[in-house]
């Protein structure tokens, strides 16, 4: 099979996997109990946490163990709330389900939620973002890079959008960490949500980065682990494959950056000189070359990742995390496009094993599918 679903998951790195393997075997103890076992499995929790974040740019106090993206977006959501009395919230149209669906839970229990206007390559109106700031206004949710399309918001244009209010900032950075540089996004954010599997890390694992913690309160009282802002024991050696998977991809980040740049240009001339009918949704000034969304007019997104999965491709029809709802795509939808057109879209992610030769065979089989050959 040849894999082009990284945005959904990513292999494990055999780096990461044997310090998982290790640590499973050596700091098996909890690491909040007082004997020398606890103790050891404490020392190495805190490494972990300030290798995490010295590639994330932040202080180590301010990384906070979760069990992946979707809890931390959650956790970040829980923490704000809990903070204030204040109960409108702004959101891109085109979030995480993880951050959507807690937003129509909120708005259930009284909140005032906006979701914000998109142009045609997915990016915010930040026109629309200060129209709708309120007295009210406590959060403003805007996730880094979109996981179906992979255009990428300016995180640093809304933090100014936003100015000296009394307002926080979430960025859901699951797609961006160990892709994108992160030093703007760290100065404009209150919080992050970064997650082990997408970056050649081990699965149910991810942090919230919190800058400024000390600013913060945890939404519930007395809890022990996790600077109080999470409950339950820490996975340890989870969180050292974390933080050693983090620092690898950081070290050949901007180098696979222009390479997978190049395997996407190829995509692009290949599908054209084929002559097939598709179109890319993509932002070109603001773009996360990795994910590629594309549509084959008259035929629906399942058909085609189906074809190509029998054939020995592994594409998707969007995030993994919305699969199986039979509704069209969220984020089709919020630029703009019909229902038919948004249940035309595959999703082709790229990763450190994509090679010319897999850009070419897709881009092969896909002039056969669309061809009906």
């Amino acid at each position: 099979m040849i894999y082009f679903d990284y945005a959904a998951a990513a292999p494990i790195a055999e780096e990461a996997l044997e310090v998982f393997i290790e640590a499973s075997r050596r700091f098996y103890a909890n690491s909040s109990s007082l004997h020398d076992a606890g103790s050891s499995a404490k020392e190495l929790l805190e490494l972990s946490r300030k290798q995490l974040a010295e590639t994330a740019g932040i202080a180590k106090e301010g990384v906070i163990f979760t069990s992946g993206g979707s809890e931390s977006n959650m956790l970040a959501l829980q923490t704000y709330t809990s903070m204030t009395k204040k109960n409108h919230i702004i959101a891109s149209s085109t979030e995480h389900s993880s951050l959507s669906n807690y937003l129509k839970k909120l708005n259930g229990e009284g909140y005032e939620i906006t979701y914000l206007k998109h142009s045609p390559d997915g990016r915010i109106s930040l026109a629309h973002l200060q129209e709708s700031i309120k007295d009210k206004t406590f959060l403003v949710i805007c996730g880094h890079v979109n996981s179906e399309i992979g255009c990428v918001q300016d995180l640093a244009a809304i933090k100014t959008a936003i100015g000296n209010r009394d307002i926080f900032l979430h960025g859901d950075c699951v797609q961006s960490f160990g892709k994108l540089n992160l030093e703007e996004a760290v100065l404009a954010c209150d919080s992050l949500s970064i997650s082990a599997h997408k970056i050649y890390g081990p699965k149910g694992t991810g942090a919230l980065l919190f800058p400024a913690i000390h600013k913060l309160k945890p939404a519930i009282p007395d809890v022990s682990h996790e600077m109080g802002f999470r409950t339950g024991t820490v996975n340890v050696p989870a969180a050292a494959s974390f933080a050693a998977a983090a620092a690898l991809i950081e070290t050949t980040r901007e180098d696979e950056f222009v390479r997978i740049s190049a395997l996407r240009e190829q995509f692009k001339q290949e599908l054209l000189q084929m002559g097939v009918p598709h179109e890319i949704i993509e932002s070109p000034d603001h773009q996360l070359p990795h994910i590629i969304g594309v549509t084959f007019p008259r035929h629906q997104g399942q058909y085609v990742m189906l074809e190509l999965n029998s054939r020995g491709y592994a594409v998707s029809t969007g995030s993994a995390c919305q699969i199986g709802k039979q509704e069209p795509s969220r984020t089709m939808k919020a630029i703009g496009k019909s229902n038919e057109e948004a249940k035309s879209l595959i999703r082709i992610s790229m990763g450190k094993n994509t090679t010319e030769n897999h850009i070419s065979g897709i881009c092969q089989h896909l002039c056969a599918i669309i061809n009906n050959r």
